[in-house]
């Protein structure tokens, strides 16, 4: 039904709608966009291109390992983000994010730290930031 969909440039595959709670972890593979509530960890299929989005009135408490990661809602738990994190004007995150680029708009907030992570070597170094246009 969502095949082929966008929201913001980015493609959907499943969708979390704003009456949804899901109890338990969510294993996924392509473009998940949540409006709904998640408790429980999200992770991508190993291997196959994957992008999280939570919106603005969306919430997961768990942590994420996702390569792509856009977030504008609410998430308690880790972030390892293996591509980029997006930080929307809107999100509030509590827990630390593990990222390889980082855009981190104006209004987000995030309690807990940025480590960067060099994917091919797994060394940390210091915050790679990313302007925004606009």
């Amino acid at each position: 039904m969502f095949k082929n969909k966008q929201y913001d440039g980015q493609a959907i595959d499943t969708l979390v709608g704003p009456q949804v709670t899901l109890h338990g972890d969510l294993v996924f593979s392509g473009g998940l966009y949540v409006e709904g509530r998640i408790y429980g960890r999200v992770i991508a299929e190993d291997g196959k291109p994957a992008v999280l989005t939570l919106a603005e009135q969306g919430r997961i408490e768990g942590e994420v390992q996702v390569p792509v990661v856009v977030l504008n809602g609410e998430l308690q738990g880790d972030v390892y983000a293996s591509d980029r994190v997006e930080l929307a004007a809107k999100a509030r995150v509590l827990g630390n994010v593990h990222y390889k680029v980082v855009e981190m708009r104006a209004g987000a907030t995030l309690t807990g730290r940025l480590i960067h992570v060099d994917a091919e070597a797994g060394v940390q170094a210091g915050p790679t930031l990313v302007a925004a246009n606009g």
